[in-house]
Parts: structure tokens; sequence; C-alpha cells
């Protein structure tokens, strides 16, 4: 009995640690966001004013718009092409199935710098061949986070749906019910957790993504995360800090919201963001 308490006692013990480990210099971060002076080692009170300055300036400001509107089109694009991925390979007995399969999941296991690299020489390439294809630009950032994203939408997605079972599918047909009636009133209100999850994971992914977005943009292109990067160079300032917070707040509140979104339609949150593996 008093064994079983210290081993629960210690378990827990380290579980603080380790949150303390990830956490504790998020915290510092967002506590020197708050301070009145500049030295961001060194308290001297609490203030707004530097959200306040760093949202009053312009590069600022271009840089946010930006990584918005990358990250919500990159959401949008790579949710579609993810889902209809995921519903091709699902129940796919084709012998490509498997290799088509390992190809997307290998853009999740291959370092984001390799892949990085990779895009930009193929984006130079392709617009010195065809002069539709646009060259280095904000939506060069766009095709890379897609090709990315949309692997994370296929891993959750197809999760879901072959963990669903064909049966009422199956039953829907039985009863009459075409392809498109019984995929619009069986088979996408199942999927639909799994979908909006794997859309908040995409535009947090792409909202605060600095690797991809440095080597396939052009020197006027500019997402928030590379105005951060451009000034912690040099030197950390409290509107740095600032900006950091806020980075923070809307990449967890997006991976709170596919969280509660999973679990408020009786799924496993970590289950259905793992790609079913837990």
């Amino acid at each position: 009995m008093h064994n079983a308490i210290f081993r629960r006692r210690l378990l827990s013990g380290w579980g603080v640690l380790v949150l303390l480990f990830l956490y504790l210099p998020i915290a510092v971060v967002i506590a020197y966001a708050f301070n009145t002076g500049k030295d961001v080692s060194n308290w001297t009170g609490f203030s707004f004013h530097w959200f306040l300055d760093a949202w009053e300036t312009p590069r600022y400001q271009n840089a946010l718009l930006l990584s918005l509107k990358i990250a919500v089109l990159n959401a949008i694009i790579a949710t579609l092409l993810g889902t209809l991925a995921a519903l091709a390979l699902g129940r796919s007995r084709s012998r490509w199935r498997i290799p088509f399969t390992t190809l997307i999941f290998l853009t999740l296991v291959v370092p984001e710098i390799v892949i990085a690299v990779a895009s930009r020489i193929f984006f130079v390439k392709a617009h010195e061949s065809l002069a539709i294809f646009p060259a280095l630009s904000w939506k060069t950032i766009l095709l890379a986070h897609v090709v990315w994203s949309s692997a994370v939408v296929v891993l959750i997605v197809r999760s879901r749906f072959t963990s669903m079972g064909p049966s009422l599918e199956e039953a829907s047909f039985d009863l009459g019910a075409g392809p498109i009636s019984t995929f619009r009133q069986v088979t996408l209100p199942r999927l639909l957790p799994a979908i909006v999850a794997g859309a908040l994971l995409s535009f947090t992914m792409s909202f605060d993504d600095y690797v991809l977005s440095v080597f396939t943009a052009s020197g006027d292109a500019e997402t928030w995360p590379m105005a951060v990067f451009n000034d912690v160079r040099f030197g950390v300032t409290p509107a740095v800090n600032a900006i950091s917070t806020v980075m923070f707040l809307i990449v967890a509140i997006g991976i709170a919201g596919a969280m509660w979104f999973v679990s408020r339609k009786g799924g496993d949150p970590a289950k259905e963001l793992s790609g079913g593996r837990g």
C-alpha cells in the first residue's frame, strides 16, 4: 500500500517536472511581455504597451496579415486534398495503396529542412521552365505548406475513416440511398471531427512555420515567424516577447479547439490527433 502511494507520488512529481521543463521558458517570455521596462531580464512593472507598440508597427502588421492569409488558405486546400486522399486510400484494395501511403507519410518523417531545400530547388526550376508557375513569393510558401499539411490531414482522416467500418454505409445502400446521399448523411457527419481537427492543425502548423517559409519565400515576403526570428538575431526585446506571446496563444487556441471538437463528438483527442496510434 505504501509502495503504491510512493510510486504514484513519484510519477506525479516527475510529470510536474516535465511540464515545468517544457513550459517554464514560455512562461518567462509571456511574463516579460508585460514588463514596463526595455530590459527583458529585470522586472520593473506591469504594462500592455509593448503589445500596442508591436501592433502599431507596420512591418509586424503586414507579417501577421500574410501569415494569417497563408494559414487560412493552407487549412482550406490541405483539408480538401487530404480528405479526398484519405477517402481514396481508406478502403482501397489497389496494389498502389501501400506505396502511395508510404510516400504521403514520408513527408512527415523526412526532416523539414530537407523538404524546404528540395521545395526551393523545385520551385525555382519550375518557374524557369514554366512561365505560368509562380516565382518565389507567398504563393510558393503556400504550396510548400499545403504539401506538408495535407499529409497530416490524410493521417487523421484516414484513421477515423478506417475505424468507422462499412456497416452503416452498407445499410444506407440497402435502404435505397445513392452514393452521394450516403456520403452526405452517413459518412461525412462521422468524419467531421477528424476533418475539423485536421483543418485546425493545418492552420497552426502553417501559422508558426519558419523553416519551409524562409526557404520558399522571396525577399519581400516576410511571415510573422520570419519577422520574429529576424529581430531576435539583434537581441530579444519586449516587443518580440509580445509577438511571441500572441503567436503562442493563437497556436494554443488552435490545438485546444481541435481537441475540444474531437472530444465533443465522442472521440479520443489523443488518438484522433495522432492518427489512431495510442
